[in-house]
């Protein structure tokens, strides 16, 4: 193992270098074989990774051959632009997406080997558990001891550990975790009826296909000469094994991160990779950014007294050329109206007395429920202000709405997304019907869209009948139509 601290730099024309401190400088220009960047918060971890990408195009490697993975589509979009506006167009030939962006990619190719159809449904959080849901009830299990978001939780733990039905079965013990094994032997069986995944699927079905199929890990071990990971601390095992798997032959792979900075362990979230990297690597080349640019010396500080309590961390300290800077405030208060009337106070005087404007203060608290005392105090005192957040785009029903009527019309063996459309608008389909279709299904092995197609024999009648009629007509309808997804959603929703 090499350890960098990045008080060696070396000379290079490139203006690529230009700006770059040491360490920096060492991690940009490393030459070949398994590289750990240790970022540290505020130190320029984004512009490391774009112009080791940049450096190794310059080189000559293809962008056809680099794969850059990051946390959020956000951040992918950002770091494309900004490999672009330092090699041109020719960066738009990488593949800088999520993890399960590029699995998605991966599987879509060759995902017919497992069983799956090439255009599979991708079941969000909500639609995962409203499947769940039928599976907990359609096993008699009582909803209030196995609630379908718990169970949807359990099962997606264990699909971020990269442990299948399978394997889950055999280390239940508990009755508790073999009635959720019942469910996710079944949940599993309904997804692949329907053709679909959720999320935590994209990612275990990817390494299940690489390891099934080793001449599929092979053509993307070839693709891909150099793996770049950003926010290493958070991968889960599932996304650890991806990353092994595609680089253990050429070695080739920079991955970025800091245990201090790890939040998602909730999700599922391994330090361990991180910090056991260098067992997987020996050979690792191991570079540290310490040089902070965010923050002023007295909030360092504080940080690297609190994260050095830390235990099984990377050894750094965060140090910054922007000097001491004001010393850091803390308010102990009684309870959460002393909290809150001190916050809305001390907006006003630094507003009133240091000419700070309100679009430059920002209140962070842990939980929604916290905001309601804190505009209390903000009214009281006539401080305008602005909450963030709210329902996300894709959450709000009308919009689910309409993705799942282009999941049905692609993709007619979809279960959740037919169950969602079919009685909307109202057409007299309701839970009974739905229930004999389900039971109908159930008895006869066969999927749910062929239940929909044969509701008569299902028992469905009247106005219920009708309603199916007029359903699979329209989605036959749009089916037809030549058209791109604006004009099929146009159509539907009209």
């Amino acid at each position: 193992m090499s350890y960098r601290l990045g008080r060696v730099s070396r000379m290079s024309d490139s203006p690529l270098l230009d700006g770059l401190n040491p360490a920096q400088f060492d991690a940009v220009l490393h030459r070949g074989g398994p590289l750990l960047v240790v970022a540290g918060a505020g130190s320029g971890k984004t512009r490391v990774l774009t112009h080791r990408i940049a450096h190794l195009i310059e080189e000559g490697m293809s962008p056809f051959e680099i794969l850059a993975i990051t946390f959020t589509n956000k951040a992918a979009g950002e770091m494309k632009e900004r490999v672009g506006g330092l090699v041109g167009p020719v960066a738009q030939k990488m593949w800088v997406s999520t993890f399960h962006s590029a699995c998605v990619r991966i599987l879509r190719r060759d995902v017919d080997r497992l069983g799956f159809p090439s255009r599979f449904s991708i079941y969000d959080q909500s639609d995962a558990i409203r499947l769940v849901g039928y599976v907990i009830r359609d096993l008699n299990l009582d909803p209030k001891r196995f609630p379908p978001r718990s169970v949807h939780g359990a099962i997606s733990a264990a699909k971020n550990d990269n442990i299948d039905a399978v394997a889950y079965a055999e280390r239940a013990e508990q009755i508790f975790e073999r009635k959720i094994s019942d469910v996710y032997f079944e949940y599993q069986k309904r997804l692949l009826t329907s053709g679909a995944m959720d999320f935590d699927d994209l990612l275990m079905r990817t390494v299940e296909l690489f390891r099934a199929q080793p001449d599929v890990l092979d053509h993307w071990r070839r693709r891909f000469g150099h793996v770049l990971v950003d926010e290493y601390q958070d991968t889960n095992p599932v996304q650890n094994d991806l990353v092994l798997m595609l680089s253990e032959n050429h070695r080739q792979i920079t991955v970025v991160g800091d245990s201090d900075q790890s939040i998602y362990r909730f999700r599922g979230a391994d330090i361990r990779n991180i910090l056991e990297f260098e067992d997987a690597f020996p050979d690792a080349t191991v570079v540290v950014l310490e040089q902070n640019y965010r923050s002023t010396q007295s909030i360092l500080d504080a940080a690297n007294a609190v994260i050095a309590k830390n235990v099984g961390r990377k050894p750094k300290d965060l140090w910054t050329d922007q000097g001491a800077g004001e010393k850091i405030v803390r308010y102990h208060a009684d309870d959460e109206s002393d909290e809150a009337q001190y916050v809305a106070n001390e907006i006003a005087r630094l507003h009133d007395h240091e000419h700070m404007r309100f679009d430059e203060m920002a209140v962070f608290y842990r939980a929604n429920s916290q905001s309601r005392v804190l505009e209390e105090f903000l009214l009281r005192v006539g401080i305008p202000y602005k909450v963030v957040g709210g329902t996300r785009f894709y959450d709000r029903r009308e919009i689910k709405d309409a993705i799942a009527y282009l999941r049905a019309i692609v993709n007619p063996t979809d279960e959740v997304s037919v169950k969602r459309v079919i009685n909307t608008p109202k057409r007299g389909v309701g839970d009974s019907s739905i229930g004999k279709l389900d039971a109908w299904a159930s008895a006869t092995g066969e999927s749910f869209d062929q239940a929909v197609l044969r509701f008569d024999e299902a028992g469905v009648s009247g106005r219920a009948a009708t309603g199916i009629e007029k359903f699979l007509t329209l989605t036959a309808e749009i089916r037809a139509l030549d058209a791109g997804p604006a004009t099929i959603i146009e159509e539907a929703l009209e």
